[in-house]
């Protein structure tokens, strides 16, 4: 599935400054999480009965997942509209993916009370089959193997294995990576249709499935994007600015699309009123909305003189507008109630940065060791 293109391993030292600063977080971060389980989650995390999802869900699990459908996102360019060109980015955007959502389910592990009892979600005498969050566990669950699968054929040429045998294999797996991700991500909206009244109008929308599907793809091309810019600047590599410049009109399409959605919703169902109700929340999501404006605006009127930098700061902006839009729903604008609040606590802010540390430590790993770039010999 990706013989189309040749790629090399990054042949760089190891253990480098960044690499050293990384994993002291993480060693930092590990002892944090050992207190955890043998102290309990009220020891080391802020969250309550009000606020049970806390930074861990939202960031490591809401926002985590959505970085890292880039691999997801390149699919439908690759194998439903046959973009054969966008090939040389795949691999990357599979290992950020991978990465991305086999640490979502870690940090999933380290969320939970009652962790020893994950073995249910395995059992379907156990399942609720009315729970949304059901099928969002099960479909991460099955999504993060089915990109390791994916990501079979790099371990395969690092160690000389034909990798024409894992054809039927992956083949099966990139038609999975293409439902999975559909579901559960529009199911992470679907989460608060529910929230009637703990959520604020401005964010509450039937519309809440879409909007975070169509966020999330837009997203993933972000990601790859900010990913491949940079691994070429740290490693020194020739920019792969030809192929991110066709990539940017994709992302132009999804950005107003995604703003039209968010402005229909409050058009038709009346909740343009709610726009200046509440100061702070207003704030929130006009510089939601700025964050997908601006970069829409520039990507088209830079269309034809998009340079590497420029490309890194709109692609930036998008990631980072999805990431708002994710915190908006999930914590900024959900309010419980007058007797509950929450800001992450020190340690469990710790324990999100070393896993997103374990991330980077992994991914330069493998960048490194296994044949994940393409070959600068194809980059123009």
């Amino acid at each position: 599935m990706q013989a189309e293109c040749v790629y090399e391993k990054i042949d760089r030292k190891l253990m480098t400054k960044p690499f050293l600063f990384f994993l002291l977080v993480l060693l930092a971060s590990t002892v944090v999480i050992a207190i955890r389980f043998a102290k309990g989650l009220g020891f080391v995390s802020n969250m309550s009965d009000g606020y049970p999802w806390g930074i861990w869900i939202t960031y490591d699990v809401v926002v985590g997942t959505a970085f890292g459908c880039g691999g997801y996102a390149l699919a439908i360019l690759i194998y439903i509209l046959n973009k054969r060109e966008f090939t040389p980015l795949i691999r990357s955007a599979l290992l950020t993916s991978a990465l991305g959502y086999s640490l979502a389910g870690f940090s999933v592990v380290v969320d939970l009370g009652r962790y020893w009892n994950m073995y249910g979600l395995l059992l379907p005498t156990r399942w609720n089959l009315s729970s949304v969050l059901l099928e969002v566990a099960l479909c991460i669950m099955a999504y993060t193997l089915v990109l390791w699968v994916e990501f079979l054929p790099t371990f395969a040429e690092r160690f000389g294995i034909d990798v024409k045998k894992l054809e039927k294999v992956t083949m099966v797996a990139v038609i999975l990576g293409l439902i999975l991700p559909t579901m559960h991500q529009s199911s992470l909206g679907s989460l608060h249709l529910i929230s009637t009244v703990k959520l604020s109008p401005l964010w509450h929308s039937s519309f809440l499935p879409l909007l975070f599907l169509v966020s999330v793809v837009l997203m993933g091309y972000g990601m790859t994007a900010v990913e491949s810019l940079l691994s070429s600047y740290s490693f020194k590599r020739p920019y792969e600015t030809h192929l991110l410049k066709k990539l940017s009109p994709y992302m132009i399409y999804l950005g107003f699309g995604w703003l039209i959605l968010r402005f229909l919703d409050l058009i038709f169902f009346e909740k343009m009123k709610y726009l200046f109700s509440d100061s702070f929340l207003s704030v929130m999501f006009f510089l939601e909305v700025f964050l997908f404006l601006v970069p829409s605006v520039l990507f088209w009127s830079d269309r034809q003189n998009l340079t590497p930098r420029r490309i890194f700061i709109y692609s930036f902006l998008y990631v980072l507008g999805g990431t708002l839009y994710r915190f908006n729903v999930y914590l900024v604008a959900w309010s419980p109630g007058d007797n509950w609040v929450y800001f992450p606590s020190f340690m469990e802010t710790l324990i999100t940065l070393g896993i997103v540390s374990l991330e980077v430590l992994i991914y330069l790993v493998i960048v490194k060791k296994f044949p994940v770039l393409p070959a600068t010999q194809g980059v123009k």
